[in-house]
């Protein structure tokens, strides 16, 4: 068994763990940005493909404290690194250090890398290694002296699901926009509707959780080239997760004012193999109405942030509120960075949470019905 970090987003390190519950795990430790747990080799396999929310998956493989490079060098020592990396492993190691009396990260990079190195020596009884085999990214991470040493399973960020050829000018993570959908509660029986569409994020994620297909499920991960880890394992998982994905007739527009946009939206919803359960319309928000009952608006609608945009967007948010109000049926799930949205809205959020759109500080603003 080892022990499993899934990293996260600021704000999104419970969604995560509710989904790590959903899998069947327990014994969740949530902390700041990871939810640890324990898993083998399997479950590596598992929560790749599987997590929606989740940016990374980690081998937490030693914590200790260090304040000098000698104890660095011996804490990484004691590491028996051969039981994971083989004897050909290319063995890149990345660093970062916060709040520590060792903030060189070269250098702790450079220690930690000697210290593998001296171990695999032991491990192979040899002096020299090609590193010419699968990849294997080992962090040192220092926050206030202590360090953890983690061996990454995933690769290219899990929100890389793959589909996404072309992003608009402004793209959601992957990630995030299916958190979004999570955290609404979105039941797939009713309609769901993003008004501002962009190149199609959100209603992207919302087909795959609607048809409960795994985020990986076309993916490669690093992980995947480990002798660590039988094929046989990858192909179970990946035949686990085909049987899973079921026959409901879910129904998604998606609405945007620019055609190009939308263009890149039907691309990549076609990528992701769900583009008949999204149907895609060139529309500005203020011409949109419907007579359905019950849907609910997910949207990440533009924040005004560049110049000359400002009455553009409040023009949008007050179109929203008034949906709210002609629609009592309807929930809004709305995401921005911008300060006047429950102004320009008319009405304040039944709920709100802080969450990051990449570096961008946001909330979530839920109106629920």
């Amino acid at each position: 068994m080892y022990e499993l970090i899934a990293t996260s987003t600021f704000g999104l390190e419970s969604v995560v763990a509710k989904e790590l519950k959903e899998l069947g795990y327990d014994d969740l430790k949530v902390e700041n940005g990871k939810v640890t747990f324990e898993g083998d080799e399997y479950d590596i396999a598992l929560c790749n493909i599987w997590l929606r929310c989740a940016d990374r998956v980690l081998i937490k493989v030693s914590e200790f404290k260090a304040e000098t490079f000698e104890e660095l060098y011996q804490g990484a020592l004691k590491v028996n690194w051969g039981e994971i990396v083989p004897e050909d492993g290319f063995m890149h190691i990345t660093g970062k250090s916060v709040k520590s009396k060792l903030f060189s990260v070269p250098d702790c990079q450079s220690i930690v890398k000697k210290a593998v190195v001296e171990s695999m020596k032991r491990t192979y009884n040899k002096e020299w290694f090609s590193e010419d085999g699968p990849e294997y990214k080992i962090e040192v991470a220092l926050l206030k002296d202590v360090v953890t040493l983690t061996i990454d399973t995933s690769g290219p960020g899990l929100h890389k699901r793959g589909y996404r050829a072309k992003a608009g000018e402004a793209p959601m993570k992957e990630t995030l926009a299916a958190a979004l959908v999570l955290l609404s509660n979105w039941d797939s029986s009713k309609l769901l509707i993003d008004p501002c569409c962009g190149s199609g994020t959100i209603a992207i994620e919302a087909a795959l959780i609607g048809k409960n297909i795994a985020p990986g499920l076309n993916r490669s991960f690093v992980s995947e080239t480990w002798p660590l880890i039988p094929k046989e394992v990858w192909e179970q998982t990946r035949d686990y997760a085909k049987r899973k994905i079921n026959n409901d007739d879910i129904k998604i527009m998606a609405l945007d004012i620019n055609n190009g946009v939308l263009r890149t939206a039907r691309e990549n919803a076609k990528g992701a193999g769900i583009s008949e359960y999204i149907h895609f319309q060139q529309m500005p928000i203020q011409e949109f109405t419907t007579k359905k009952k019950g849907a609910c608006i997910i949207c990440n609608p533009p924040y005004g942030e560049r110049i000359g945009e400002a009455k553009e967007v409040e023009a949008i948010y007050k179109r929203l509120g008034e949906l709210y109000k002609e629609n009592d049926t309807w929930s809004f799930f709305v995401i921005t960075s911008n300060e006047q949205f429950q102004k320009d809205f008319g009405r304040k959020a039944d709920k709100n949470r802080k969450l990051y759109n990449g570096r961008i500080k946001c909330y979530y603003y839920q109106y629920l019905r």
